[in-house]
């Protein structure tokens, strides 16, 4: 079977299923991961490789397919079945399955697609940097054969939920928290298991939306991050007069929140309050932020006492950049949040608790609490199709060689009263563009004026 080779992205493996991703696909993943790991560790011992899986209907087919590879590599399977992404982290670390390990899924896209995020020494990320493109060459010549010449690996299966309920509840004091009520939307996905046992015996009222698994999603679009996806949870907080919302991905690893009024909270907004919160509790420490958040990070950050540390987009780079500079906390405008001692990977129900205790604390409404926050004004994430990414990136830093420049990730370049970010996408030819200004009408007219150029 021909191989469509785009289905190998900067982060992670992702198509369609059944045209760009399915069984036969899956299975020289399988055998081409697992000898990667082999030759990596140098291992004369047999190896684990951790799997966890989303609920989507390809999830159990593509299980067949890399497990059915990796076990003929004589490499056994370590699976925790049906979990979120965070579940699948905390099982690596806490169970010390640190060889290698990988999530079947697509994250936040559409139920149509399918997908792996790979690991290699758990929980670090194997992007096209570190390990994806030799993957994607051993997958290419992969045969879809059975090693004769290794001990087939072994299937494993473990029931992780319990451990990791404890986990994430011990920092939750709920002597702190007022009886708030607080609607959760988990969209048919794997949170869905979650959520009825965390609040199971607390104060706060809980209204569980979509809980229940539910392969075709019928209710929402597995992606959080977009207000129109949100509907039903803005209604249910202003017919409820719910204290805030809070919506979850397909995986588990983006949390996004609404205040009272159903008002979407930017997630730049979340990283600054609780990175003001953090730093309170824990002086000095360093924060990241990346490259295309609101200023209001970074004016938080050492605001409180922090070391705001800038870095790059994406979850692998920000989990390597944390755990080399012991960073505490960080934040993506993706939705995605980090804290280090939950292994420096994405901690969304850390970030909610400290949200209902800072609520409870103040006995403010959403709103009031994030207000001061809210300084500026965020075109928010703008995608552009252009023929040479390199060539217009360059173009616009000549354009705009006023300003203050950093070439870290794309181009950002900082005015006193405005500044802009333009990436390039790792996987199309596309740009993206954030642009955030003092006011709204500088805003709207950067903005414009940007776009006028990218269109062009």
């Amino acid at each position: 079977m021909r191989i469509n080779l785009d289905i190998f992205r900067a982060y992670d493996i992702r198509g369609r299923y059944p045209g760009e991703i399915n069984e036969e696909i899956a299975y020289k993943i399988g055998l081409s991961f697992a000898e990667f790991i082999r030759r990596k560790r140098r291992a004369i011992k047999k190896l684990d490789i951790l799997v966890g899986q989303d609920n989507r209907l390809s999830s159990p087919v593509l299980f067949k397919g890399i497990t059915e590879g990796i076990m003929n590599s004589g490499v056994n399977v370590v699976s925790l079945g049906i979990c979120t992404a965070p579940m699948f982290y905390f099982a690596s670390q806490h169970y010390r399955f640190d060889d290698a390990g990988l999530m079947i899924t697509a994250s936040h896209l559409p139920k149509v697609y399918n997908g792996f995020k790979l690991s290699r020494e758990v929980p670090f990320p194997i992007d096209s940097q570190t390990g994806l493109s030799e993957i994607k060459k051993m997958v290419i010549s992969a045969k879809k054969t059975k090693l004769k010449c290794l001990r087939r690996g072994k299937l494993i299966r473990k029931s992780i939920l319990n451990e990791y309920l404890k986990f994430i509840i011990k920092e939750f004091n709920s002597k702190k928290i007022s009886p708030l009520k607080v609607i959760i939307d988990t969209g048919n996905a794997p949170t869905g298991i979650i959520i009825p046992e965390i609040f199971k015996k607390k104060k706060i009222r809980i209204f569980h939306l979509f809980p229940k698994l539910n392969s075709n999603f019928p209710n929402r679009s597995l992606d959080c991050t977009k207000e129109k996806n949100l509907k039903k949870l803005k209604e249910e907080v202003l017919k409820r007069k719910a204290d805030l919302g809070v919506a979850f991905d397909g995986d588990g690893d983006r949390i996004v929140f609404l205040n009272e009024k159903g008002s979407l909270v930017q997630p730049s907004i979340i990283s600054a309050l609780i990175s003001s919160i953090l730093l309170k509790e824990h002086p000095n420490e360093k924060i990241l932020y990346t490259i295309n958040q609101s200023k209001i990070v970074p004016e938080t950050i050492r605001g409180a006492g922090g070391k705001a540390i800038i870095w790059k987009v994406g979850h692998s780079n920000i989990k390597r950049k944390m755990r080399k500079e012991n960073i505490l906390f960080g934040g993506e405008t993706s939705a995605h949040f980090y804290y280090r001692e939950h292994y420096f990977v994405e901690s969304p129900f850390f970030v909610l608790f400290k949200i209902l205790e800072e609520l409870s604390k103040t006995k403010k409404m959403f709103s009031e609490l994030i207000k001061p926050f809210q300084k500026y004004y965020n075109s928010g994430e703008l995608n552009f199709k252009v023929k040479n990414k390199k060539k217009v990136i360059k173009t616009l830093e000549n354009k705009f060689k006023g300003g203050k420049i950093l070439k870290m990730d794309g181009l950002r370049v900082d005015f006193p009263d405005w500044w802009f970010n333009v990436r390039p996408s790792h996987t199309e030819s596309l740009v993206r563009l954030v642009v955030e200004a003092k006011t709204k009408e500088l805003m709207r007219q950067k903005t414009h004026l940007l776009s006028n150029f990218l269109h062009g």
